[in-house]
């Protein structure tokens, strides 16, 4: 297949910057390959530092990703949506739009394959696509009412038991309000990126990316009466440890904090937010059939 003429193309982006999954195999190739697309397209391409580290290119324009913003107006991800949460969250609130590319099995939010690449991402650099707006959790993790770590989570902020240690005991407050006591594995605090995700697997309801709100997902309560439910956007989730050992607090399964008997869990909506970017012909319920396989629909309706 030809690449189009740089001067035959229209650009909605210039400067794109590559991330990549570094354990892929073939990813160098991957990389290369997609680097040289964009240059006929007349992009200017550049490599995500920590990527052209790891990967070992060095013929490329690097940049960092905390300067991303004011110098990059998109970023193409290659991996899995393990490798968009850890960028996506990098990013968040810097207005850079990310475009997911899937080397595999289709993710979520990764979900263009690289067969399709060639086709769809000129479609994309000259301005065809439709815009996605994600919103992320804020975590403040208190001890003794002092702040001992803070994060942001893309999919979810899950406190839970590790190892083989019993149940754990947690005091959930919304809005200042008590809502329950609960003995489980622990619970889910996510966002609707996350329904598709941990929260899924623990008996939550699937959220429409553009649904507003907070989803509590127990994992595996003593009380069958423990279930699911999902706030508004603008409540702060409060959960207190009760009593447990070996309590953990994970932010998207990427980074944790141990835990103590006593202490709090702050969660928010985050002011800051991401903008996946995706073809025109994008459907969210077609990638829910696929990676859920529910049964096609009739080819006639």
């Amino acid at each position: 297949m030809l690449s189009p003429s740089p001067n035959s193309t229209k650009k909605a982006f210039s400067r794109v910057a590559l991330v990549g999954k570094y354990q892929a195999e073939g990813i160098e190739e991957h990389l290369k390959d997609l680097a040289k697309l964009l240059k006929d397209l007349g992009c200017e391409v550049f490599l995500e530092a920590a990527t052209a580290k790891h990967v070992g290119l060095k013929d490329f324009l690097t940049e960092t990703a905390e300067n991303f913003a004011g110098a990059i107006d998109l970023v193409v991800v290659l991996g899995g949506d393990g490798t968009m949460l850890g960028i996506g969250r990098q990013l968040a609130g810097s207005n850079v739009p990310l475009v997911g590319i899937n080397m595999g099995r289709l993710g979520y939010m990764t979900d263009i394959p690289i067969q399709s690449v060639q086709a769809t991402l000129p479609k994309i650099i000259a301005g065809e696509y439709e815009a996605d707006t994600r919103t992320l959790l804020d975590a403040v993790v208190l001890r003794s009412g002092k702040e001992i770590n803070r994060g942001l989570a893309l999919n979810d902020v899950v406190v839970n038991r590790s190892g083989i240690s019993g149940m754990v005991e947690l005091a959930v407050h919304v809005n200042g309000s008590f809502m329950y006591n609960q003995r489980s594995d622990g619970l889910i605090v996510s966002t609707p990126t996350g329904s598709t995700a941990y929260a899924l697997s623990a008996g939550g309801p699937i959220l429409h990316p553009r649904v507003a709100g907070i989803l509590l997902a127990p994992i595996a309560p003593h009380s069958l009466s423990n279930r699911p439910i999902v706030l508004p956007e603008d409540c702060v989730t409060i959960i207190e440890v009760v009593d447990g050992r070996e309590v953990i607090v994970n932010f998207d399964m990427q980074s944790q904090t141990d835990l103590q008997t006593g202490d709090k869990v702050e969660v928010r909506q985050s002011q800051k937010t991401i903008t996946l970017l995706h073809p025109r012909s994008h459907s969210d319920y077609k990638t829910l059939r696929e990676k859920l396989h529910w049964n096609e629909y009739p080819s006639t309706f």
